[in-house]
């Protein structure tokens, strides 16, 4: 028996070994990366595909227990058109927040039923647009629901409910609690059946978001109670989904969702419902960051290196206009020096360009930095490109795929041509001219 165990240990111990060293074979490197940069030039986003595939295998395994399992990727993370191709080539369905996204995931090749479309705030008619094309409507207002149910009883609707579950790494990025703008109160559910019986519109599906960042599985588990609570009331149900808000690991050794033991735990809790609603039902998930978040790495080069009576400042040729999450929600990002890995370390506060406080990470210890060093900001992949903007009139970088180990450029540099192109200029000497004439 002792053999037998001592075989399986260095087997299985040896396949480990090998999934890993291929994992690293494949992986961008350090190298790699600076070679990115002298060809495309700086700032530029890259992303890893390999990295999305694991996290999205990673999830599908983890809740390989239900019967039938959805995952719909947040496009407003990444919305680049040959991510969206890259994911639905994995299984993945979409998940998306305006009429835009929509039409975006269509022209990445997804079908109208591979698509939910989980607005907020936005007009009935962009609602009735994308039903108009088939997509999964998801409604979270009641006021809404009401008018949509009334002209369009017959067409398929999920129902956002807002959990009152105070969740998430943020206070911007925590939509669950009792004052969010997302969501129907689960406080308000008879008004919410008497609009569906009064209209009989079709509800196929209920849902629910408490947040993003989430650390803790007994919040979703807590939550889960309150949405199989609610599913109950509903008899026609196709789908429950639960949103998504998973935390990914910031910098080494930093804590994550335990997806695993989610996958576990709340795979029996909805195995369980399934068997007391009647039916098998399928359970869905709509995660963003999870998904793209540490594929993302964002190159930047050092303009200038400034020191102060107590500070020494590595200026580089971006800002929050290329990545706002430090600023807007305090996130952090691992920075390190890909052209000195080696070097002494030093503390630095890591700044960009903009005309405005726009601090990357203050006291940083990273090896030495010199003019025109390349800096990596990992953790680049999620809500950093699709945040940008041309503040200062300053042009959003080039967004570039590893795939296969090779690098392939999926969005061009922008220039002084996109800035201006919508743009309309008046001549005012016309008028000028005219009045001259007149005298």
């Amino acid at each position: 028996m002792f053999n037998l165990y001592y075989f399986l240990h260095v087997y299985f111990l040896s396949k480990e070994i090998k999934y890993l060293c291929t994992k690293f074979i494949n992986s961008m490197n350090q190298g790699q990366l600076l070679k990115i940069a002298q060809e495309y030039g700086s700032p530029v986003y890259v992303y890893d595909a390999e990295k999305i595939a694991s996290q999205y295998n990673r999830l599908t395994k983890a809740f390989s227990g239900v019967k039938t399992l959805k995952i719909n990727y947040a496009v407003k993370a990444l919305s680049n058109i040959s991510i969206l191709k890259y994911l639905k080539s994995l299984g993945s369905g979409i998940d998306t927040v305006s009429i835009q996204e929509v039409q975006l995931g269509l022209a990445a090749g997804f079908t109208a039923d591979k698509i939910i479309f989980t607005p907020n705030g936005v007009a009935l008619s962009e609602i009735e647009e994308a039903a108009k094309l088939g997509i999964q409507i998801n409604i979270d207002n009641l006021s809404v629901l009401e008018q949509f149910g009334t002209k369009h009883p017959n067409v398929p609707v999920c129902i956002r409910i807002n959990p009152h579950v105070m969740a998430g790494g943020n206070s911007n990025i925590s939509v669950g609690h009792i004052d969010s703008k997302f969501g129907i109160s689960i406080h308000q559910i008879p008004h919410l059946l008497r609009i569906v019986e009064n209209t009989k519109m079709n509800i196929n599906g209920i849902h629910m978001h408490t947040g993003s960042d989430i650390l803790d599985i007994d919040v979703f588990l807590h939550a889960s109670e309150i949405l199989f609570d609610t599913a109950k009331k509903f008899k026609d149900l196709k789908f429950v989904d639960f949103g998504s808000g998973f935390k990914v690991p910031y910098t080494a050794g930093d804590i994550e969702t335990n997806i695993e033991e989610l996958g576990e735990k709340l795979s029996a809790k909805f195995n369980n419902f399934c068997k007391e609603y009647g039916r098998e039902l399928t359970l869905a998930f709509e995660p963003g960051k999870f998904l793209v978040s540490e594929s993302g790495n964002f190159l930047t080069q050092v303009n200038a290196v400034k020191q102060t009576t107590s500070t020494v400042f590595a200026q580089v040729d971006s800002g929050f206009n290329h990545l706002i999450r430090p600023m807007f929600y305090g996130s952090h990002h691992d920075i390190d020096n890909i052209s000195n890995p080696k070097g002494r370390e030093r503390f630095y506060s890591v700044v960009g360009y903009i005309c405005e406080t726009d601090t990357f990470g203050s006291n940083r210890r990273i090896t030495e930095i010199t003019e025109g060093d390349i800096l990596r900001f990992k953790n680049a992949g999620a809500y950093c490109f699709s945040m940008a903007s041309n503040y200062n009139s300053r042009f959003r970088p080039a967004e570039v795929l590893w795939h296969d180990n090779k690098a392939q450029l999926i969005r061009k540099r922008e220039t002084f041509n996109d800035i201006i192109n919508n743009q309309i200029a008046i001549d005012f000497n016309v008028k000028k001219e005219k009045q001259t004439v007149k005298k």
